[in-house]
């Protein structure tokens, strides 16, 4: 087929904790190249921090990979559009440039200061004076997070501990924003990326806004806060030195994108309550709904999305591939000798072969994967990692499974109340993110948590192929109505009858543990004042 026959493509950017993914994407979702670059993660404590550039030349790189390999490609793109991780806090000053490293979702730093400003005098719920707390969820379908983990805390923090910083930032940015920037060089952010700033009247969905009231509450500027446009807004030409980087043309569109959890969704399942499950380096539940809904108890909440007029209700996991590569980084293998990142599947292949090896139950052994403590169905940043019941009996062939398990059970832990918030059940399950290309995987996932699963074509490209329906949406190719169709299914994982009575044994032991572990993890993971890990 001719160049100038041939369908158009975007070249879609996925920014992860993990790194930068490009891919190049036609309008059917069909990945015609993609390419991976590393970025570091660097933990300290409760500090976790990426760096800005370290972002921007990996995209530069992986781009740069997919843009050339046939010339032909180039003259065919038609648009860039970003996913990105989110809750991810960029301080860019008036030189236009970062100011130091970026604060991950993976930071707690700001857990003093957010308690600071959401508690109250006399009486609180949860932690919240009950008129803040009421007016947040009113105004927002959330709160900031007590953990400090979110966008609030990281500015909170860098307001009261930060005054240097916090005077020389021109803006606050997620990371979709500051890629937005970099590539265009508008200063804006989408509705779902300045979502967990909690500064926002979410109420109608088609106009998400700021609320001065809120602002003030957090004790922030508004003029450091950028503006707000949708996901599918075209934001404007690539800008000449960026164009010429890649090699595209200067006048090729920047869509504004979305965060993660928003493309994924958009990738996996637009339909109102079709429910999706991430397994990534973190996990999460999603399913679009058309109300704005909160469960406060077990921190779940339907908040403004990537789609027009509709919602996303998300329950989130903290950390759930990143066991697997903490067992391949830190135990299996010296963190030397392979490199922490998704180029390197065979070690994947190897664990998974050797878990279907293993009975269901792993013999017992029970997995809690709580590496840095969980958000969904409980908030509770002190909870640890474990392996329960371990004795002579068991080899690593058993701790490969309980991994897998133990995830999933947890999955089925956050399932409960997120289904009570969707009003139904979950159903048939959209499996997306690196860890769904693991057929024993999706099995176990099926049996653990009772409910089918379906395992995408490309699962890994999931926020990749969101981007790329953003952007056609943006551009006019594609309506949200037609996304349903190009959905590709693999394969459907149909759960055992016969397994239920053994994983509702080990659910409730799972739970079980949790509440007697519990109190242990909070004496041995205090956190002082100061915000220094003890």
């Amino acid at each position: 087929m001719a160049a100038h026959s041939a369908p158009p493509l975007v070249l879609a950017v996925d920014l992860g904790t993990s790194g930068c993914k490009c891919a190049l994407v036609a309008p059917d979702g069909e990945v015609l190249a993609w390419a991976f670059r590393p970025v570091a993660l660097h933990v300290e404590g409760v500090r976790a921090e990426q760096d800005p550039e370290a972002w921007w030349q990996a995209l530069l790189d992986a781009a740069g990979e997919v843009l050339a390999g046939e010339a032909a490609r180039r003259s065919r793109v038609s648009a860039v559009c970003c996913s990105t991780q989110t809750e991810v806090t960029v301080c860019l000053g008036r030189d236009g440039c970062a100011i130091g490293r970026a604060f991950s979702w993976l930071d707690a730093r700001g857990a003093a200061a957010v308690a600071r400003r959401v508690r109250g005098r006399w009486l609180n719920i949860e932690g919240y004076a009950p008129l803040k707390l009421w007016r947040w969820l009113r105004l927002t379908g959330g709160a900031p997070s007590l953990t400090g983990r979110d966008a609030a805390g990281h500015m909170a923090f860098i307001r009261d501990e930060q005054p240097a910083v916090y005077e020389a930032t021109r803006c606050f940015l997620n990371a979709l924003d500051y890629l937005n920037y970099r590539l265009c060089g508008r200063l804006c952010a989408t509705q779902d990326s300045i979502l967990t700033s909690w500064v926002t009247d979410n109420r109608d969905p088609s106009r998400i806004r700021y609320d001065d009231r809120l602002i003030r509450a957090l004790g922030l500027d508004a003029a450091k806060l950028p503006e707000i446009v949708h996901s599918t807004e075209v934001l404007g030409p690539l800008l000449p030195t960026v164009a010429e980087q890649l090699g595209l043309p200067a006048t090729t569109p920047v869509v504004a994108g979305a965060v993660d959890t928003s493309a994924v969704a958009v990738g996996a399942a637009v339909p109102d309550y079709e429910t999706h499950l991430y397994l990534g380096t973190s996990s999460w539940l999603g399913a679009h709904v058309p109300g704005m809904r909160t469960d406060v108890r077990h921190k779940i909440a339907a908040v403004p999305s990537a789609v027009d007029g509709r919602y996303l209700a998300l329950a989130l996991q903290s950390t759930a591939g990143a066991n697997l590569s903490f067992l391949r980084d830190r135990i299996l293998y010296h963190p030397d000798e392979l490199a922490a990142d998704e180029e390197h599947p065979a070690v994947y292949e190897a664990l998974n072969r050797i878990a279907a090896r293993v009975p269901p139950g792993s013999r017992g052994l029970i997995y809690t994967p709580w590496l840095f403590g969980e958000r969904t169905p409980v908030d509770d940043p002190l909870l640890r990692a474990g392996l329960i019941n371990l004795s002579l009996e068991h080899s690593r062939e058993d701790i490969f499974r309980a991994f897998l398990e133990g995830v999933a059970l947890n999955t089925r832990w956050m399932m409960e109340p997120f289904g009570r918030l969707l009003g139904r059940s979950p159903g048939t399950i959209a499996a997306v993110g690196g860890g769904a290309q693991s057929d024993v995987w999706c099995q176990i996932l099926a049996d653990v948590t009772g409910q089918p699963i379906r395992q995408l074509e490309h699962p890994i490209q999931a926020n990749a192929i969101g981007a790329a329906f953003l952007a056609g949406v943006g551009t006019g190719a594609l309506r949200f109505g037609d996304l349903p169709a190009l959905r590709r299914t693999r394969r459907v994982y149909d759960p055992s009858p016969a397994l239920r009575r053994l994983y509702g044994d080990k659910f409730e032991s799972f739970k079980e543990v949790r509440t007697r572990l519990a109190p242990l993890y909070h004496r041995l993971n205090r956190v002082p004042a100061t915000g220094a890990a003890a």
